[in-house]
């Protein structure tokens, strides 16, 4: 059972990056999927989630209108499409389907 992440970076302010949550060993489909992320010095947030079957994503309200969030069951991945960043955003984003945690992708926005 595996979640990992890819497609951190290093962006400047106003750039995108998508990050990507690929999953093994178990049933992917079945699942909710959440991105979470933990700035420096910081307490982990949820970022976006997504229910089993794509029907229903929410946002916090620090990245609504800026990120979304979506899926594809038949490549066991979940996707997190992050657009004019800022370097509030800078963190270390995790996504988690149960209870299985990926071991995160630094995300860094800074001219």
């Amino acid at each position: 059972v595996q979640l990992v992440e890819s497609g951190g970076g290093l962006v400047q302010p106003g750039g995108s990056l998508r990050l990507s949550c690929a999953a093994s060993g178990f049933t992917f489909s079945r699942y909710g999927v959440s991105w979470y992320r933990r700035a420096p010095g910081k307490e982990r947030e949820l970022v976006a989630g997504i229910s089993s079957g794509g029907g229903n994503r929410n946002y916090a309200a620090s990245v609504k209108g800026g990120s979304t969030i979506s899926r594809d069951d038949t490549e066991n991945t979940v996707y997190l499409q992050m657009n004019s960043l800022k370097p509030g955003n800078t963190a270390v984003y995790y996504c988690n389907a149960g209870n299985c945690w990926g071991q995160g992708t630094q995300v860094t926005v800074a001219t």
